[in-house]
């Protein structure tokens, strides 16, 4: 793996750094050794990020970075924000990481290769500035119906809003089922999941509408090919019912799920970044992702931030008996949900 430091100025834990929030807990691609982020400096990770690899530091800038950890040449963009666009404040820091010999890796819309000072400074520098969703803008699949050869489980983890959590989820599910012995592959459909490292990524909000569902289906298509997995987990983007990121129906439409794991914020009320426009209720994601699918809600994700430890669990319960369904904390325990899986497996084969 690569050595890599991540720059999260001002938003590590939060919605905003998910990127970063992710690749700290998960990385096959990147071995992950500091965070750069002045407001949390010196805070123990896992205090920050449930789940977090503990070997990771938070730092409070890019010098600190590079004389703790020499051996780090790469320095990943962990900030995710409205739009895609990089934040001004972090232009000086990627310039000086560029001066440094650090090699540049973004996730953003907005492409670092194609800006003029930051392309010349690599080249001056002889570093490597990579792009991830330029990498998939000009890919083009078109669907073709092989979708329906693939005789893997597929399990689509959707939300009830964005930045909830569902790469998360599809990750740990993922893990969980080859802990049980099955062969199981992730579907990455976004930067931070290609980040990860994942071999079965394609960065959808990067490309051409009219390829997505290509992109999608080539991609499962390719896993069934190569592997053949027991079981796929499906990240999800968006939400079906967001205002600004309407996902979930080209991952349906195009992965063909065979059940559906549903990611949810019980303390979160109004949409991620858009205050004041409230998310509706459970149990009309439930309805909507049902019928358009045609498949089962099989599991409720929980998203506990906000919320006490005590808080947890009760709250679990009430949704177990009120909709009928396996509801879990994806960075707790998995073996009921584990087991769900299985289960629905199963009864879609006999």
């Amino acid at each position: 793996m690569i050595d890599a430091i991540i720059l999260a100025e001002g938003v590590l834990g939060t919605t905003y750094g998910k990127t970063a929030n992710g690749l700290c807990r998960f990385s096959k691609r990147y071995n992950i050794k500091a965070v750069v982020d002045s407001k949390k400096d010196g805070m123990d990770i896992q205090s920050v990020i449930r789940k977090a690899s503990a070997e990771i530091k938070i730092v409070k800038d890019l010098d600190e970075a590079l004389n703790t950890f020499k051996d780090a040449k790469t320095m990943i963009i962990g900030v995710v924000t409205d739009g895609g666009y990089l934040p001004g404040d972090l232009r000086p820091v990627i310039e000086k990481a560029i001066k440094s010999g650090m090699n540049i890796v973004n996730g953003l819309h907005q492409f670092i290769s194609d800006d003029p000072e930051f392309s010349s400074l690599a080249k001056k520098y002889k570093v490597e500035l990579t792009d991830v969703r330029k990498m998939f803008m000009l890919r083009q699949d078109f669907f073709s119906g092989k979708i329906w050869e693939v005789k893997s489980f597929k399990l689509a983890v959707l939300g009830t809003d964005s930045a909830i959590g569902k790469r998360t989820t599809a990750v740990y599910l993922n893990e969980e089922m080859k802990r049980l012995g099955n062969t199981s592959v992730m579907i990455g459909t976004g930067q931070t999941a290609w980040m990860q490292g994942f071999d079965y990524t394609v960065v959808i909000d990067a490309m051409v509408n009219d390829f997505v569902a290509g992109g999608i289906e080539n991609t499962v298509v390719k896993a069934w090919n190569e592997l053949k997995p027991d079981f796929m987990f499906l990240e999800g983007q968006g939400s079906v019912l967001h205002p600004a990121y309407p996902g979930s129906f080209e991952i349906i439409a195009a992965g063909k799920p065979d059940a559906i794991i549903l990611q949810h914020a019980p303390k979160r009320v109004y949409y991620d970044g858009f205050d004041g426009i409230k998310i509706p209720p459970l149990s009309k994601f439930i309805r909507i992702l049902e019928e358009l699918s045609d498949k089962k809600v099989i599991g409720i994700s929980l998203n506990t931030e906000n919320m006490e430890k005590d808080e947890i669990v009760p709250e679990i319960e009430r949704i177990e008996k009120e909709y009928g369904i396996t509801c879990f904390d994806p960075l707790g325990n998995l073996k009921k949900i584990g087991n769900t899986i299985l289960e629905a497996m199963k009864e879609q084969k006999k």
